[in-house]
């Protein structure tokens, strides 16, 4: 038992030195457990994909391992239409066309300078990394304008190698418990053997699940496209004349003074007018009320006052 306990404790040790050497050579991570699912290293929220060009990178002795560059892509498009739930429609066939998926679709209203109420969508899809060009083509064909395009990309082709170099050590681990586990006879040997390989193996999902996910990343590439009504940016039209620039906003400022002015007006008619009217008018009856009362008052005053003038004449 000693002896198998020294040899689990070596073998440890040197899983922990190896698992060492691997991190220092590419960016760490966490691990969570089997039931909180297999979460990303460094990933984004909304990973994208592609995969790139080729790249050589050098192993031990004189042993070269070509690898594959790994790169999330993504893409961030606005586009604005004459028809948003069109536009929507038909980006979400042309998803399912090239072998990929809706992630998600919201149609909502926005509106306009005026204030009339007008329809936008904000679609995300998957499709294959090798048509992202192709599709992103097609969103912009036929439209009114495009007001952003944005492309971004993360290499993870060190965090890939790295799930690979550790996915060899846990399985070579894996290979080696089971070996001890063949030998063992006593009865607490074995459930420490079989406890160790209950780890290793969760570890070993944990990493193939990486290793899936950036697979699965590279293979589709993601794109979030926001679709804008061809009213919300229509500029301001007199006649036939389209100011722009400076002119556009001198007139536009000017049309808001006066729709402003001609509610103010509409508003001091209907409402402050009557209103202050009303409020004069009850004034001025406290005021007469006040007036007479007072008048009253020093009129009796004045005879109260009489009486004794007169006595004191005698």
């Amino acid at each position: 038992m000693k002896k198998l306990l020294s040899f689990s404790f070596i073998l440890a040790v040197a899983l922990v030195l190896t698992a060492c050497g691997t991190r220092a050579q590419a960016p760490s991570y966490d691990m969570v457990s089997p039931a909180g699912g297999v979460a990303p290293m460094e990933a984004p929220v909304a990973p994208e994909s592609g995969i790139t060009d080729q790249a050589a990178s050098g192993g031990g002795g004189d042993t070269a391992n070509a690898t594959e560059r790994i790169v999330i892509k993504n893409a961030d498009i606005a586009i604005v239409v004459s028809d948003v739930d069109k536009r929507m429609q038909d980006i979400q066939a042309m998803a399912q066309e090239m072998g990929g998926f809706v992630v998600s679709s919201n149609l909502y209203q926005s509106y306009t300078s005026d204030y009339v109420e007008v329809p936008e969508a904000q679609v995300v899809i998957r499709v294959p990394a090798e048509k992202l060009d192709e599709a992103l083509e097609q969103i912009k064909k036929d439209v009114v304008e495009v007001q952003t395009e944005t492309r971004s990309g993360q290499d993870v082709t060190a965090e890939y190698v790295d799930l690979q170099s550790r996915l060899k050590n846990l399985e070579a681990a894996e290979s080696q418990l089971n070996e001890i586990l063949k030998t063992a006879t006593e009865t607490e040997d074995v459930i420490n053997v079989f406890n160790q390989l209950v780890y290793y193996r969760e570890q070993i999902e944990l990493v193939k699940g990486q290793i899936k996910y950036y697979d699965e990343a590279a293979a589709l590439s993601s794109i979030s496209i926001r679709i804008i009504a061809e009213e919300t940016v229509k500029p301001l039209v007199i006649g036939k004349w389209e100011p722009k620039g400076v002119a556009l906003e001198a007139v536009q400022d000017l049309v808001d003074f006066y729709q402003g002015f001609t509610e103010f007006l509409i508003r001091f008619a209907i409402y402050i007018l009557p209103v202050t009217l009303t409020l004069i008018f009850f004034v001025y009856l406290l005021f007469l009320g006040g007036r007479a009362l007072f008048r009253k008052m020093r009129g009796s005053k004045v005879k109260k006052d009489q009486p004794k003038v007169e006595e004191k004449k005698q």
